[in-house]
């Protein structure tokens, strides 16, 4: 099987893979604070196949205060990236009641309704207010 990763732009450090994120998620018009990133290792981008990867060095629990949300991020997170959408997503968990079901999708609705779906793996799709996504949220 062919590596996903190959002829992707890799980005090392915090500083520099934080930057290539926030470009990718502006760039493919998804809110900027979708990924809340501390200690980044590595970022990468295959812009021919949208193929996104991000390395970071701990674990990392996110509250998303506008809509009580706790999301988790792993310390690998992979996916696909297009127009509005992040499909195949890996490394990213939504705490519902008890349950931590992977996100499996993201969509920003379009044409824009100020909503973006979160979609399981479990069959479970949330939609939430875009700006509860915006960065520093």
């Amino acid at each position: 099987m062919a590596d996903p990763k190959e002829g992707g732009v890799v980005k090392k450090g915090h500083e520099e893979g934080l930057k290539m994120a926030t470009t990718l998620l502006e760039e493919y018009g998804l809110p900027l604070g979708l990924l809340p990133l501390a200690d980044v290792v590595e970022v990468g981008f295959v812009k021919s196949t949208g193929y996104m990867w991000i390395v970071q060095k701990k674990k990392v629990e996110h509250s998303f205060k506008m809509i009580s949300k706790l999301v988790s991020y792993d310390t690998s997170i992979t996916g696909f990236v297009e127009k509005k959408r992040i499909k195949k997503l890996k490394g990213v968990k939504a705490k519902e009641f008890m349950l931590w079901p992977p996100v499996s999708e993201i969509i920003v609705e379009n044409p824009p309704t100020g909503k973006i779906q979160f979609k399981s793996l479990a069959g479970i799709t949330k939609t939430f207010p875009v700006e509860a996504f915006a960065a520093g949220q």
